[in-house]
C-alpha cells in the first residue's frame, strides 16, 4: 500500500478481536490495514511507535449538553470538544437542551451547526428534541441528520424544553417510529416524583430521597410497554436504578427494541461518599448506594445495560448551591470519563477491551456511527494513546472544560491519555493541541 501515509505501532491494540500487539496503516483518514507489530513501513510513510501504551479507537459519547450557543458561560464548543479530545473522546453528539434555541427544528438545528462549526476539536453531531407541541417539526427534523429525539418524562429543569405527558409522549414515539427514527428518553415518572419527600438542605441523603428508584422504575416499565406495542426503537438514557435491571433484561429477551446507557458517576461515586453541601455530586438521576451501583457493574458485564456516556452537564460554579434542592443538577465528566471508568473496570476484573466496548463500539452502533468505535480497516483514523498504568490525582484547576466543577477532585485515578488522534491527525499531546479540525456530522438516511 504505496499511500500509506502514518503507521501507528504499540504492543497492546485494542481491536475487536482482542488486545495484540500491531501496526495500524492509515491513509487519508481511513485505517487500511492492520498489520503485525513488526511489518515493514513502507517508504515515505511516518512512524509512530508508541511503545507499550495502549492504543484504542476514539471513545464516542453520545451524550453531551454543551449549551452553545445560548448558555455559553456554562460551557461552549470549544471547551467541551477541547476536554473531550484531552480524554481520549473523539466523537461527541450533542444534547438538544440547555441552548439556546434548543435543537427543536430545522432552523434551530442550524444555528447550532453554524456556532459549532469553527469551534469543534472533535466530531460533532447533534440529537432532537421531542417537545409537546413540535411532532410536525419531528420527520423534518430526522431528514436533516439529528441522530435521534430527546424527550423528558419529568420536568426537565429549563422552560423552553418541557416534558412529555402520555398522550405526547405516544404523539411522539408514534411519529419517530413512522420513519424509524430513535426516541431518547429521559425516564424519570413525574408522579413518583411528586408523591417523594420534598426536601431541601445540604444533606445528600435527604436530596436521595427525592428522586427515588420507583420513578426510573415506574418510568421505564411504562416506555417497555409503549415500545412493545408501537414498535418503536426506545433508548433509556442515565440509568442509575439497579432496580430497573429485570424489567430491561426481561424486555430485551421478549425483542423489544430497547438499549440503555449509565454513566461514569454512577459506576464510580456512591451516595455514601457525598459530604453535606457538595453539590458537585449533584444529578438527575441521582448517585445511589454502592450496592446498586455493583448491580450496575453486573449489568454491563451481562449486556442487559449497552453503554457507558458522560451526561456531560456543566453549570457555573454559582448554581452549583450548597442546598441540594436548589443547585443545578448535573456533573462535568468529559475529559475524566475513560480514566474514571477504567480505574474502577480494572478494580472489578475488566480489560480495556470491555471499556472500549462500552465506550467506543456500542456507543457508535446506538447513533449508526459506522466509521467510528474500533480499530479495523473502513473506519476512521481516530485513536487515544492510553498509558493504563500510570495514575494522576484530579486537579480541577487542569481541566479543559469552561467552569472547573468536579466530583473527582482530589481523587487518584489511572489512565493517563498521552495523546489523541483524529482521522490520522494529532489533535492533543501532553496537553498541547492543535488549532480545531472536528467535522459536523449528520445521520445517514
Amino acid at each position: 500500500m504505496s499511500d500509506v501515509e502514518l503507521v501507528l505501532r504499540s504492543t497492546r491494540v485494542i481491536t475487536p478481536e482482542g488486545t495484540r500487539a500491531a501496526s495500524v496503516a492509515v491513509s487519508g483518514g481511513t485505517i487500511v490495514a492492520v498489520r503485525p507489530h513488526d511489518a515493514p513501513v513502507e517508504p515515505g510513510a511516518r512512524l509512530e511507535d508508541v511503545g507499550d501504551h495502549a492504543l484504542l479507537p476514539g471513545l464516542v459519547d453520545t451524550h453531551v449538553h454543551v449549551n452553545d450557543p445560548g448558555r455559553t458561560e456554562w460551557e461552549g464548543f470549544w471547551t467541551a470538544t477541547r476536554a473531550a479530545a484531552a480524554g481520549g473522546i473523539t466523537t461527541l453528539v450533542d444534547m438538544p437542551l440547555n441552548s439556546l434555541p434548543p435543537t427543536t427544528t430545522v432552523g434551530h438545528l442550524r444555528t447550532k451547526q453554524d456556532v459549532a462549526r469553527p469551534k469543534a476539536h472533535i466530531d460533532v453531531g447533534f440529537w432532537g428534541g421531542a417537545l409537546p407541541d413540535n411532532v410536525k417539526d419531528l420527520r423534518a427534523l430526522h431528514d436533516a441528520g439529528v441522530y435521534g429525539f430527546k424527550c423528558f418524562l419529568s420536568p426537565s429543569g429549563v422552560d423552553e424544553f418541557p416534558e412529555l405527558d402520555q398522550d405526547q409522549l405516544v404523539a411522539s414515539m408514534g411519529e419517530i417510529a413512522g420513519f424509524g427514527g430513535l426516541l431518547i428518553v429521559h425516564a424519570e415518572d413525574p408522579r413518583e416524583l411528586a408523591a417523594a419527600p420534598a426536601r431541601g438542605g445540604p444533606k445528600y441523603a435527604d436530596y436521595l430521597a427525592t428522586r427515588p428508584r420507583v420513578s426510573e422504575d415506574t418510568a421505564i416499565e411504562g416506555l417497555i410497554a409503549l415500545a412493545k406495542r408501537i414498535g418503536a426503537r426506545v433508548h433509556v438514557l442515565h440509568l442509575s436504578s439497579s432496580d430497573a435491571l429485570p424489567l430491561i433484561a426481561a424486555a430485551k429477551r421478549e425483542g423489544v427494541r430497547l438499549t440503555v446507557e449509565t454513566c461514569p458517576h454512577y459506576l464510580t461515586l456512591t451516595a455514601e461518599e457525598v459530604p453535606d453541601g457538595a453539590s458537585e455530586f449533584k444529578c438527575c438521576p441521582p448517585i445511589r448506594e454502592a450496592a446498586n451501583q455493583d448491580l450496575l457493574w453486573q449489568a454491563l458485564a451481562d449486556g442487559t445495560i449497552d453503554c457507558v456516556v458522560t451526561d456531560h452537564s456543566p453549570s457555573t460554579a454559582d448554581l452549583k448551591t450548597p442546598d441540594f434542592a436548589t443547585a443545578w443538577g448535573g456533573i462535568s465528566g468529559l475529559q475524566l470519563s475513560l480514566p474514571a471508568v477504567w480505574t474502577a473496570a480494572r478494580a472489578r476484573g475488566h480489560g480495556l477491551e470491555d471499556v472500549v466496548r462500552w465506550m467506543s463500539t456500542h456507543t457508535a452502533r446506538l447513533v449508526g456511527l459506522d466509521r467510528k468505535g474500533a480499530i479495523e480497516p473502513g473506519r476512521d483514523a481516530d485513536f487515544a494513546v492510553l498509558a493504563p498504568d500510570e495514575t494522576f490525582t484530579v486537579d480541577p484547576a487542569r481541566l479543559q472544560h469552561r467552569n472547573r466543577v468536579t466530583a473527582y477532585a482530589g481523587k487518584t485515578l489511572s489512565g493517563v491519555v498521552k495523546s489523541t488522534w483524529l482521522r490520522g491527525q494529532r489533535i492533543v499531546s501532553e496537553g498541547e493541541f492543535t488549532a480545531p479540525s472536528g467535522r459536523l456530522l449528520e445521520r445517514k438516511n
